[in-house]
């Protein structure tokens, strides 16, 4: 029998400052105060695990809002192993000063399940929900999302630029969002989010699955879609993982595999299926340049659905346009569901995308340094704005 490897690795630590905050979270800098065991053995020399002040977050609504003095424990596992996205320390409890117990409601829904985090919250389908009553109508009961458009995309990264094309033909739509459990489980994790609603790009968010702190919960993604049609009413819903997707260089080992299921899930309900390429023309890496290979499989070969697949109409002279497009329709060609290839037009899509509220960035690249990432999740964005009219 294989043995257990702890993958978990405490530090302790003394809150110095606030850094940062928005809503849901707050960033600290912790100086530590001490290691429980010998430094990780695949720790990167001169990384955290040799820092004595390190950057932490804490969720305010599992452990408050520590102060400059308090002890703090926390998880520094993914910061001492130097990771991107999840590179930073999580405040795991504040000891000396917990937060109040919250007031005790009907919801009974538990998410992070059998963890020691785990919370309960109350979901849009839960029987006590005051939404219950809608989520077992006849529209939602039978599945009808009534033609709502859905666009579906792998990474997080690609919310604001699809929400950059709709909002270039639609500024009114109303627009939710709608979390998936593939990357980090607290939507609070997401700056991204908390900006966009700020800036009033979109209507409401809701967490499916093991995905917690949206404005509205959703046991799934099946009732998440329904939620986003008949209790947000919405026009348009986007589904994508939150931020940290998880990537092993296989053919199935990766969590954006999802966004074929998503398509599954919105043609299973009556809506119709947007699905944003992942494209790039600076990723080093051969299985992400042009069409990223997450597409093809998620579009290729996990959606059985009939699904739009938007891409901006490119000038003959447009070398890496024409290469995706060729690879676009061979994907197209060859995928068990119906895919529709769709021109669309780029007219305004740059001010588009240099208008967000946000700073737009993909797997360390920014609008300027990978143009065709962002480019091509606005495109589905402005489909699916089309499919109002």
């Amino acid at each position: 029998m294989a043995s257990l490897r702890v993958v978990m690795q405490w530090r302790s630590g003394v809150v110095v400052e606030e850094r940062g905050r928005w809503p849901g979270a707050v960033e600290y800098a912790v100086r530590l105060t001490g290691a429980p065991g010998p430094a990780a053995p695949d720790a990167t020399p001169g990384t955290a695990a040799r820092a004595e002040t390190v950057r932490a977050l804490a969720y305010t609504a599992l452990v408050g809002e520590p102060q400059p003095g308090d002890r703090v424990l926390l998880n520094a596992s993914a910061l001492l192993r130097g990771l991107g996205t999840g590179g930073l320390a999580f405040v795991v409890a504040a000891p000396d000063r917990l937060p109040a117990d919250p007031p005790v409601g009907p919801g009974h829904i538990v998410k992070a399940r059998y963890t020691p985090q785990q919370q309960m919250f109350m979901a849009v389908d839960e029987q006590d929900s005051p939404h219950h009553a809608v989520m077992t109508g006849a529209l939602a009961s039978a599945g009808d999302l009534q033609g709502l458009p859905v666009v579906v995309a792998d990474l997080h990264s690609a919310l604001p630029a699809v929400l950059a094309g709709l909002r270039a033909d639609r500024p009114n739509a109303r627009v939710a969002y709608v979390m998936t459990d593939g990357g980090a489980l607290p939507i609070a994790f997401s700056r991204n989010v908390a900006a966009l609603q700020e800036a009033g790009w979109l209507t409401g968010t809701i967490t499916v699955g093991q995905a917690y702190g949206g404005d509205h919960e959703a046991v799934t993604l099946h009732s998440g879609l329904l939620a986003a049609r008949h209790v947000l009413g919405a026009d348009v819903a986007v589904v994508i993982q939150g931020p940290g997707n998880v990537g092993t260089g296989t053919t199935w080992g990766y969590s954006g595999v999802a966004a074929g299921e998503a398509l599954n899930a919105a043609a299973t309900l009556g809506g119709r299926g947007v699905a944003a390429l992942r494209v790039s023309d600076a990723d080093p890496r051969g299985r992400h340049r042009g069409i990223s290979h997450h597409s093809t499989t998620a579009y290729g070969r996990v959606c059985l659905v009939a699904a739009d697949l938007p891409l901006p109409r490119h000038a003959p002279d447009d070398a890496f346009g024409q290469l995706v497009s060729e690879q676009a329709h061979a994907l197209a060609a060859g995928a068990p569901g119906q895919l529709r290839v769709r021109e669309v037009p780029v007219e305004g899509l740059g001010e588009a995308l240099r208008s967000v509220p946000v700073r737009l960035s993909t797997m360390g690249r920014g609008l300027e340094d990978d143009h065709a990432a962002f480019l091509y999740s606005a495109a589905a964005g402005r489909h699916a704005a089309r499919l109002l009219s």
